[in-house]
This record gives structure tokens, sequence and C-alpha cells, in this order.
């Protein structure tokens, strides 16, 4: 190798240690990408709290939304900074949105808040173990692409139908047919179903002009609009009047920093009443759960990968095992938080695309998120109705993986089509999953491709058949 094909010098023991300028980067592009992707994934403090704080679990108890929010950050900044000392890639934390929305809408239906967090617990040193021992990425390399594709479109579509319901635009009628409708009566007739469309349109623009921070400009400015729009009309909550504010009520009361309340830090309960939920139940969560964030954090990673120019034509990127076993670790942490699983974000990819090549990108982020914890009372001026468009957009940005799916092959299309229907019209991101699993088990075993099925997918399907039939199960079983 001549001089001319020679990496450049390292300079200094931190390029040496992140290989900064190995990778072609610098400190300053390093710290430009990591300012980049904690603007740009910095509304998850804002939105996870809603999506976890507004749903009573099965004994009716609710969580804190100063408190999710302030352990959000928390868990965000630890793991993205874990992640970069050990694993050197660009690669941020923060809770996963399709994993907090299963918790949130299907877990705790069947738990306590202080079990779900011990499930969530459970499903990360499950994943440590699969990676540690290598058997997550055979796993991951053994079911058919299409399906993890699928999983990814399914849960954009029930992220999006939340958000259409938390907005208001999405109602109960109250009738057999048609069950849902537009609004109330058929029209958008309130002012914070205005400012849910305001706020979409307006981050629907930022964002398809590539403006960086796009998703946080427009849940801050939804806001401020909503606030000048309360301090007007007087609005109140829904609860109180018609047509007011859902969960939150945007006015201004009080001093915008104060001491983060860590309360949920370690509020975990293992000691499941298996008198309300079975053993099958936890199971089939556990695995849902497992499932979920397996598939959707192996996706990311190698996506982020080949973005940063790092993967290798078969996916493989540096230090993959030591990457998998840390972001297991992630899952661990935020159940231990109760901020639910906190998993590599894609949103990643701004700071990459800013010129983030190595980890010290995350520590930059990583203490953005620290810092963070002492502004969340800021965070409870966001109204459900503003934080619901960035739903919606999540949702949007999730379905264009679609395109990357095959859909000329009915043997594909129909499991595809269930998975992507089933969950967001049954709200369970488990019966997804498993609606997909098994028809394509079925269709691909009954038109001649039984080959095509690795042992792996006929344990998962079965797997679900259970799950779906644990109804008559437990009866048989007296459980």
């Amino acid at each position: 190798m001549n001089a001319q094909t020679q990496a450049p010098a390292a300079r200094g023991a931190i390029d040496r240690y992140f290989e900064i300028t190995a990778r072609g980067s610098s400190v300053g592009g390093e710290i430009r990408g990591g300012v980049v992707t904690f603007v740009t994934m910095a509304y998850i403090v804002i939105l996870n709290p809603i999506i976890l704080s507004g749903t009573p679990d099965i004994e009716g108890t609710e969580l804190s939304f100063g408190a999710v929010g302030a352990a959000t950050a928390l868990a965000a900044g630890v793991m993205t900074i874990l992640f970069g000392l050990v694993s050197r890639l660009p690669f941020a934390f923060a809770t996963g949105l399709g994993i907090n929305a299963f918790v949130a809408f299907s877990v705790v239906g069947e738990v306590t808040w202080a079990e779900a967090m011990a499930l969530v617990v459970i499903n990360g040193l499950v994943i440590v173990l699969l990676a540690a021992t290598g058997l997550r990425k055979l796993i991951f390399d053994a079911v058919p692409v299409q399906l993890k594709l699928a999983i990814t479109v399914a849960i954009g579509l029930f992220i999006a139908f939340i958000g259409f319901v938390n907005s208001g635009l999405v109602t109960a009628t109250g009738a057999a047919s048609p069950p849902v409708g537009l609004g109330q009566g058929g029209s958008i007739a309130t002012v914070p179903t205005v400012m849910f469309v305001i706020t979409l349109l307006l981050t629907g623009v930022l964002v398809a002009r590539r403006v960086k921070g796009g998703m946080l400009i427009g849940l801050v400015a939804g806001t401020v609009l909503s606030v000048v729009a309360e301090a007007i009309w007087h609005l109140g909550s829904a609860v109180d009047s018609p047509g007011g504010w859902g969960l939150t009520i945007p006015a201004l009361s009080g001093s915008p920093v104060s001491v983060p309340d860590l309360s949920l830090i370690g509020a975990v309960d293992f000691g499941f009443d298996l008198g309300r939920v079975s053993v099958v139940t936890l199971v089939m969560l556990v695995f849902t759960l497992v499932f979920s964030n397996f598939f959707d954090a192996m996706g990311t990673m190698t996506g982020l990968a080949k973005e940063a120019g790092l993967a290798d034509e078969k996916g493989d990127f540096p230090r993959i095992r030591s990457a998998l076993v840390v972001e297991g670790v992630g899952a661990v942490v935020g159940g231990a938080t109760s901020s639910s699983s906190s998993t590599v974000f894609i949103e990643s990819g701004s700071g990459i695309g800013e010129g983030a090549r190595t980890g010290l990108a995350n520590l930059v982020t990583g203490v953005l998120f620290l810092l963070a914890m002492f502004f969340t009372p800021l965070t409870s001026i966001v109204p459900t109705e503003v934080a619901a468009a960035a739903l919606v957009i999540v949702g949007a940005m999730m379905l264009a993986q679609i395109s990357h799916i095959d859909l000329t092959d009915f043997r594909v299309l129909l499991p595809v089509f269930l998975t992507a229907t089933v969950m967001p019209m049954t709200y369970s991101i488990a019966n997804g999953i498993g609606a997909g699993f098994i028809s394509w088990v079925v269709v691909h075993a009954l038109s001649g491709r039984v080959r095509a099925i690795s042992p792996l997918l006929w344990i998962v399907a079965a797997g679900f058949v259970v799950y779906f039939a644990r109804g008559p199960i437990e009866a048989l079983l007296g459980a």
C-alpha cells in the first residue's frame, strides 16, 4: 500500500478509540451530527409520556406524565452514551414507538404497569442472551424479508390510527355500522382537532423539505398555537366541556425547569398475579415483545450502517455482536426506568447525513438527552392532539417500507395484507404479527412452497396459534 492509499493517521487517543479519522470524519463533524440527531429525535421526550401516561392499566393506575418524560430522557441518554462507547457507532437510542404502543395498548390490558415493565426487562434479558450466543443474527437471517418489512408497515399504520383517534379526527359512532366516523357528526368541529390538522400539515411540509428537526419544530409550533388558542377560547378539558382538549390542556404555568421526577426508576414487579393472568398469556406477551424488539432493531441498525458506509455487502458492520448485546441492554434499562424498551432510532440517520460516523456523536446526543431531563415540565403543555400529528407522520414514514415488498406474488401479498390490516383494526401489534406468520406458513405450505418455510417459521406460527386460542386453552386447562 503506497502513501496515497494509506488511511490518514489518527490524531490523539479519542481519534484512535472512535476511529474518527479512519472513517473519514472529524471531531467537528461528529459534534454536529450528534446535535442534529438529538434535535431530530427529541420529540420522543414529549411523545412517549403521552402514549404511556394516558393509558390506565388493569387496576386503573396511570403513570405520571412528568415522571415518564424524565425517565425517557434518562434512559435515552444513558443508552446512547453506552452504545457509543461500546460499539463506537453513531446510532442513538430512545424508547421504541412500536414497542411502547404495544405496552400501552395491549400489555397493560392484562397486567399492571409495574408488571408490564417487568415483562419488558425479561424481554431485554432474552435478547441479550440471544445476541451474546449469536442466535439473534441467525434467527434474523432466517425470517423472510417480506415479513420483516410487513411488520414495520403494519406498526406504522397502527401508530397512525392511534394518532387519528387521539386527535379526534376519527371517533366512535356508537353504531354497529359504521363503527367509526370523521370527527363529530361527520365533520371537524373542534379547535383541538383543527390544531392536529395544522400541526400535521406543517410538520409534513417541514419533513418533505428535509428541514433538520422538522418533527420537533412542528410539535413546538403546534403547541404554541394551541397555547394561544386556549388563552383565547378557554376550552378546558374535554371531560368538563364538549370540544375541549384531550389528555392535557396547553397552558403555561410554573417554571419550565425543575428537578427531574425519577420516581418510576425501579418500579417493576416480577410477582405476577397468576390468578389474574395466565402463564400462557405472559409467555406470549414476552414473545411478542422480543419479536418486535428483535427485528425492528436489527433492521434499523443494518439500514443505518449502510447509510454511514460502514456495512459490507451482507449488511454486517463493525462490532455487530456487541451492538446487538447493548441493544438488548436497552430493553432492560427501558423496563427498569418504566419508559418502555429503549432501542436504536432510525432518526440517527439525520446525524449520519450531517457527517456522524462514530460513537463520539452518540456522546454528544446522550449528554443532550440527560440535560433534557431538567426541562420535562415543558412537555406537560403539549396537547394530545398536537402529539397525535407526530404519530401520523411517523406512521407514514414506516409505511414507506412497503415499496421494498414485491406484492405480485399472492403468497406474499396475503400475509402482508393481513399483517398490515389486522394490527390496526384489532388495536394489537401481536394480532397483526400472528396473522402474518400463520398465513405465510399455511399459504406457502399448501401452494407447493413447503420447502421454502424455515423450521423457525413453523415454530413461531404454532406459537401464535396457541396465542390466538389461549382463551379456550386456558379454559380447558382450568387456568
